[in-house]
């Protein structure tokens, strides 16, 4: 897939651990049994990990960023959607963890609509085999 994001981002996305506050992690094409037990707790065939901050892998100030962050929670508590809070971690610490939600039960397209509601470059998305996959938006 073309994409507009530049190879040395994309890399840092597919380095990202993807933490949840469960105590577990998801990390890129890498299968997931955690993941796996969610999803059937959730009666889920998929989810997507999706942060609103830091658009476009802009860094915001962080009032901006809390803001946005607080919206997507909000926009999943009025949809009634399960979800888990986490963060977006960078194991060599150069990027600053970003909060984000695993959400589950949205399909691909779902998850590449919420996104692009912030303006995202990517969301990690995972079907029912629940192996993380970066689903890129521009």
């Amino acid at each position: 897939m073309s994409s507009r994001i530049d190879a040395a981002t994309l890399l840092a996305y597919r380095r990202t651990e993807y933490r949840v506050d469960a105590g577990w992690s998801i990390r890129i094409d890498q299968p997931s049994g955690e993941l796996a037990a969610w999803h059937g707790r959730h009666g889920a065939s998929g989810s997507a990990f999706v942060s609103a901050v830091n658009p476009r892998s802009r860094l915001l100030e962080d009032e901006d960023n809390r803001r946005r962050h607080l919206d997507l929670r909000a926009w999943l508590e009025e949809r009634g959607l399960a979800y888990l809070a986490g963060a977006g971690v960078d194991p060599e610490g150069s990027w600053p963890a970003e909060p984000g939600f695993l959400i589950a039960g949205l399909g691909q397209d779902a998850a590449a609509r919420l996104g692009r509601r912030y303006d995202q470059n990517a969301v990690v998305w995972s079907g029912a085999d629940a192996v993380p996959r970066l689903l890129l938006l521009r």
